[in-house]
């Protein structure tokens, strides 16, 4: 005997037990075409095994089938009714009172229930539709089988849809059980792992009252959510429906378990209108042959004592049929039936029987217990016509029956392999179902609109990742695709764009001879070069004048030759650096000013010797002569030439990329060794000082010609360039840099120039008449 355990009424009447009399027995109402359906599936796969000659083969299978109510508490009543011995047991009767197997239960909870109860006495179990992975695990339910897969591999297929939907923003909507609890928690660990986040969690169940399913509809409306899972049994699901319904809320994406997608209660014009474009996942459909005759000939006449067939012909024909022995109450209301009403013609969704789901799966459970028993009973798979039985029936064991359960493997009329896993679950194949009566659009659900090229996601405090603002770049760094968590910073080379969607090259720059600044500081070095080279032929022309021997002429031609040097230099400071540029312009730079420096130093010495000879006919200023002012000037010039020479063997210059600066990079000249080129600064500065100090010291001589005065001039002005140039030249920015320091050099070179040699050509171009030796040495006496 095979027990069945169905929810046909599908909802428990509660009753008020004051414990004074025994409490009444439980009542239920809301009969369920679609679970009828189901019990006359196992009727007619019985009676299709009884039938086959190839399977349990002189055996006849009995059956007994009881209601649930789709309660845990009467479905453990109805199992533990099957599972046990009648206290009068009838010896006459072919069938064995204590049933072999049980094909149950609907849902999860109930068979939960179910398992917990029966698995210890090793009663093996099938469900048809309950679908917690929670009923996998073999230590708890060891004789636990189902032939519906597992919620494990449905989460993994919902969570598949949402991400090929792009849905990153949903709601979910839970029964307060088992199934919908263990169904809810699978799927949010499989969507967490593709970055989707669940905003609520609604929690229904059919015996609530109305105020938690109202809370429940609020939660929905005030959510931001597009897309709402609704992981429920249909009974469960379908107060909160109409509630949604009734008001109005549309424009949601609905994703359906297995338990209500195929529902036919929900499968009206009215649901539809808020419903319309629902997805989920089904299992295989099937069509059952001879199913639909079977179904036909259903009729409450044929066994009055049929249970369930009085309630579903009253549905089907719409009178109640007066049965012989059965009682009909006054109060019934549907019109007394005639006798003579038949199914034949009736097109009710009921005898379809070509998209058959649940009912394949009670189908496919009948005859895995069928094949299980005649493995069991004949010692041998089913498929031979004589066989003989190798154990009695009335040995058979719960344990066995659940042994060889668990070996089943059979190809059924459908050409359907029917088999279970080390779980007992088996192989997992679903359709996709969706609810259109046209194409429609795919709607968009998320909590924040993705966030645009050039943007990042910021997380906003106090809720999930989903919700977050879009914050642009920072300067030098990217996004180039949407949705990017950080910003990736450019390359050393290159800078943001103005969108901050790509990395462009950076700007190169340098002091060219084009730019504004370039061409003027071009034009006052030629000048100055012009100005110093004019002035040099100015004085070989009038060289035998006293100003000009006065003045010591090789020494003043030799100063005018490195101020020369000295203003053409500078343009070595302009346009793209390179290997020879950066080596020439800071040694010619150095050598240049020490030349000029040493000359000015032998001008100065030969004042100091000349004037400070105090007795007439001393040889000190004679022992000063041209051999010793040339010694001075190489001597002087030689030691900047070997610093210069060292800098360049040791650590040159060389050209180099500077990235301090955002979003531009400046060539410029490297220094090498920063000790150096203070060291030729250092040194040139030495030479200064020791210029002014003597130049200094004679400054006030009586003479209407004192050179002196003027190189004291001169070195002061010198001197106060270069102090002020390194402040500016460690603050200024970029290529201004460069312009720093060849304005020092300009400044300098045209102070030089201006302060000893501008006196001079004055004379001699504008006041020719003082140009006389007597003038000069200041002996005229008015």
């Amino acid at each position: 005997m095979i027990g069945g355990i169905f929810p046909v009424l599908n909802k428990e009447i509660s009753s008020t037990s004051l414990f004074e009399t025994e409490p009444p027995r439980v009542k239920c109402a809301g009969f369920d075409l679609r679970v009828f359906r189901w019990t006359q599936v196992m009727i007619f796969a019985i009676e299709e095994i009884n039938k086959d000659p190839t399977l349990l083969p002189n055996i006849t299978l009995g059956y007994k089938i009881l209601n649930s109510c789709a309660s845990p508490t009467n479905t453990l009543r109805a199992a533990l009714t099957l599972a046990s011995r009648a206290k009068e047991v009838n010896l006459t009767s072919p069938c064995s009172p204590v049933i072999s197997a049980l094909i149950a239960e609907s849902g999860s909870t109930q068979s939960l229930a179910v398992a917990r109860t029966l698995g210890p006495f090793q009663v093996p179990i099938v469900s048809y539709f309950s679908t917690c992975a929670c009923l996998s695990d073999r230590a708890k339910y060891p004789t636990f089988f189902r032939t519906i897969p597992s919620d494990y591999y449905q989460a993994k297929a919902l969570a598949a849809l949402v991400k090929h939907f792009g849905w990153q923003w949903i709601g979910a909507i839970q029964s307060d059980n088992d199934y919908g609890r263990n169904g809810i928690m699978a799927f949010t660990k499989e969507v967490k792992k593709l970055g989707v986040c669940v905003a609520f969690v609604g929690t229904v169940l059919r015996t609530y009252r109305k105020e938690k399913i109202l809370d429940v509809v609020e939660m929905i409306k005030s959510s931001t959510v597009k897309v709402i899972l609704a992981f429920v049994p249909e009974g469960d699901f379908y107060p909160l429906m109409t509630e949604v319904v009734q008001q109005n809320i549309t424009g949601i994406q609905w994703i359906a378990s297995e338990a209500w997608i195929t529902a036919a209660r929900p499968a009206t014009p009215e649901i539809y209108k808020a419903f319309g474009g629902t997805l989920g996942f089904v299992v295989q459909k099937m069509a059952l042959p001879n199913l639909k005759s079977f179904l036909i000939d259903i009729s409450p006449y044929r066994d009055p004592h049929a249970a369930f067939v009085k309630e579903f012909w009253e549905i089907m024909v719409g009178c109640t049929p007066v049965l012989p022995g059965i009682h009909t109450s006054t109060e019934e209301k549907n019109k007394t039936c005639k006798g003579n009403e038949t199914l034949a013609n009736s097109q009710d969704v009921f005898f379809n029987v070509t998209q058959l789901r649940v009912s394949y799966n009670v189908y496919k459970g009948v005859y895995a217990i069928a094949h299980a028993l005649h493995r069991l009973v004949f010692c041998q798979p089913a498929g031979e016509m004589k066989v003989k039985p190798c154990l009695n029936l009335s040995d058979i064991q719960h344990k066995e029956v659940a042994y060889h359960l668990q070996k089943v493997n059979f190809r059924n009329q459908m050409g359907d392999n029917v088999f279970f896993d080390e779980n007992g679950d088996p192989p997992a194949s679903y359709d996709i179902i969706n609810w259109q009566l046209k194409n429609g659009q795919v709607p968009i659900s998320v909590c924040s609109t993705v966030c645009p090229v050039g943007t990042r996601k910021a997380q906003i405090k106090g809720k999930t990742k989903c919700c977050f603002d879009c914050i642009p770049c920072a300067d030098g760094t990217v996004a180039n695709s949407t949705g990017s968590a950080d910003c990736t910073p450019c390359p050393q080379e290159y800078w943001s764009s103005d969108l901050k969607d790509a990395c462009i090259p950076k700007a190169v720059k340098f002091l060219t001879y084009f730019e504004p600044m370039g061409i003027v500081l071009t034009v006052i070095s030629l000048l100055g070069a012009t100005l110093s080279l004019a002035t040099l032929g100015l004085f070989i022309h009038y060289r035998e004048t006293p100003v000009i021997k006065a003045s010591n002429t090789e020494l003043s031609c030799f100063l005018l030759l490195s101020l020369f040097l000295c203003f053409l230099c500078s343009l070595t400071f302009i346009g793209r650096p390179t290997v020879w540029t950066c080596m020439l312009r800071h040694t010619a730079f150095g050598v240049t000013f020490a030349l000029c420096i040493s000359c000015i130093l032998g001008k100065t010495i030969v004042v100091v010797t000349a004037f400070k000879a105090t007795i007439p006919g001393s040889k000190i200023a004679g022992n000063f002569g041209p051999l010793q002012q040339r010694i001075i000037v190489c001597s002087c010039t030689l030691i900047q030439i070997v610093i210069c020479i060292l800098w360049l063997k040791l650590n040159p210059p060389f050209p180099d990329m500077v990235f301090r600066y955002s979003n531009e990079i400046i060539l410029e000249c490297n220094k090498g060794s920063e000790a150096a080129f203070y060291a030729v600064l250092g040194y040139i500065g030495v030479l200064a000082i020791i210029c002014l100090v003597l130049a200094f010291l004679v400054r006030k001589l009586p003479d209407n010609f004192n050179e002196a005065k003027f190189i004291t001039f001169s070195m002061l002005i010198f001197c106060a360039v270069w102090i002020t140039f390194i402040p500016a030249y460690v603050s200024s920015p970029g290529k201004f840099t460069v312009a720093v320091e060849i304005f020092a050099i300009l400044s300098s070179s045209f102070g030089l120039l201006i302060s000893i040699f501008v006196p001079k050509c004055y004379i001699i171009l504008m006041k020719p008449k003082e140009n006389t030796k007597k003038h000069v040495m200041g002996k005229i006496v008015e």
